[in-house]
């Protein structure tokens, strides 16, 4: 029963993308669906793309080490968009399609094309989060083998955002993260009420900091994640097709309120797991564990469901966003049919990398922290400093990008993968660096 009901949610989103690749009238409702959308379809496309699975999943699993204090993961994600409020109104006039033609109209063409070849290499990191998340999703659930289970989530979503690009995603978008805000707000409150005799530390005991979390991580996250919510190309592709800056401003106060007790919520069903669960069941991924353990069949579809849209809402974004900076690249002005199929094209290659890289890496939070490293390093600092009317010296553009990219990347692996806490500071060195590069021989 849970399985048709999946099989049947897949084939709707397909039938999804076929209408909307049939209202496409221009290349332009490819993109930026026509620019016509209105606040309660840019909220939704927003936390949508926001609330993924890599997110979702990997917040919960934090839990496991951080106890409450991985709430500030999504809380990052608020922040980001409370500092974003300010600027959305230039951020709107500014650009027109991606991250990259704005960052080409504040440094140049040369710093536009550095955006548009970094940019989506890392995107295809984020993309392969969101697989390897839907496939672990599958394999747990299911007991589908983890490579098919990467096989057909990549069909799924790589072929309903081929066919209706923009116009396609924000439908499902709606659609998906009310199943998402359901689905974690109804396994909570039947958790809370229909097992409130089990072990759920207070959150005094570990929020905001704790052994686990300390005030030098949430300084890294802030920069490297919070950070992309201020200058975000999924976030800003958002912006772009909102009707008006009015309409934009509002969506993202909305998310940024929205995400707070969703933060928490998320939060508590990490804790219940990891005080819960035997540790068996705590060796992959927390979540799914614990859905499978404690939900009643019909809540568990629903779960599941939620857990699933929560990968493709945001993994087509994401797609869409680095395969329109592909076309970018080598056309410069995309509004135009030939770059349009090119688009589609790359779409279909980069879909086929992430999958690739899905099959031979498994870890959710790792894949994604680290694809934002170098992003957040070479790109924050730039674009804030432009849209905060900065002085700067555009010719150190580049160099001040490639620095600060490579420098916090390097301190991201340093952290991750070394267990050196210099490499945190590292990152924070980076994007000082990146500021005073930017700011030496400034012009008026």
């Amino acid at each position: 029963m849970m399985l048709a009901t999946i099989i049947i949610y897949g084939v709707f989103l397909l039938a999804l993308g076929i209408i909307s690749s049939r209202q496409l009238k221009n290349p332009s409702d490819y993109f930026i669906a026509g620019k016509q959308k209105g606040t309660l379809q840019i909220t939704g496309s927003l936390l949508a793309s926001i609330l993924g699975g890599s997110a979702i999943l990997g917040s919960v699993n934090l839990a496991m080490s951080q106890s409450w204090a991985s709430s500030w993961y999504l809380l990052a994600a608020s922040i980001g968009f409370f500092c974003l409020l300010p600027v959305v109104d230039k951020v709107s006039s500014h650009g027109k399609f991606t991250l990259s033609d704005l960052i080409t109209n504040f440094y140049g063409e040369r710093a536009g094309k550095l955006a548009a070849i970094v940019i989506p290499m890392a995107w295809t990191g984020i993309v392969a989060a969101q697989i390897i998340a839907s496939a672990k999703i599958l394999f747990t659930l299911f007991e589908i083998p983890y490579d098919w289970g990467v096989l057909i989530s990549s069909v799924l979503f790589v072929g309903y955002t081929i066919l209706g690009g923009q116009m396609s995603i924000i439908k499902t978008d709606f659609i998906q993260v009310t199943i998402i805000l359901l689905g974690v707000l109804a396994s909570a409150v039947y958790l809370y009420f229909n097992h409130g005799d089990a072990q759920v530390s207070p959150i005094h005991e570990s929020f905001p900091f704790n052994n686990g979390f300390g005030v030098v991580d949430l300084v890294v996250l802030l920069l490297s994640f919070s950070t992309t919510f201020v200058v975000g190309p999924d976030v800003y592709s958002r912006i772009f097709c909102a009707r008006n800056a009015k309409v934009a401003k509002r969506s993202v106060l909305l998310s940024a309120v929205i995400l707070i007790p969703f933060a928490f919520l998320l939060t508590y069903l990490g804790v219940f797991a990891a005080e819960n669960l035997t540790p068996n069941q705590l060796h992959s991924v927390a979540l799914i564990e614990l859905i499978a353990a404690y939900l009643p069949q019909w809540m568990l579809a629903i779960m599941v469901m939620a857990l699933l849209s929560a990968v493709l809402s945001s993994a087509d974004t994401t797609l869409l966003t680095a395969s329109m900076m592909l076309s970018e690249l080598f056309d410069g002005d995309i509004n135009n049919k030939k770059s349009l199929l090119k688009t589609r094209y790359f779409i279909l290659l980069l879909g086929l990398c992430s999958m690739l890289i899905a099959l031979f890496a498994t870890s959710i939070i790792n894949s994604l922290l680290l694809a934002l490293s170098f992003y957040s390093g070479a790109f924050i600092v730039p674009i804030v400093m432009a849209l905060w009317n900065v002085k700067v010296n555009k010719k150190m553009a580049v160099p001040a990008m490639l620095v600060g990219g490579l420098m916090a990347l390097s301190g991201k692996i340093m952290a991750s993968y070394l267990d050196l806490e210099f490499g945190n500071y590292l990152v924070i060195v980076a994007f000082a660096l990146n500021f005073i590069i930017l700011r030496v021989g400034k012009s008026d």
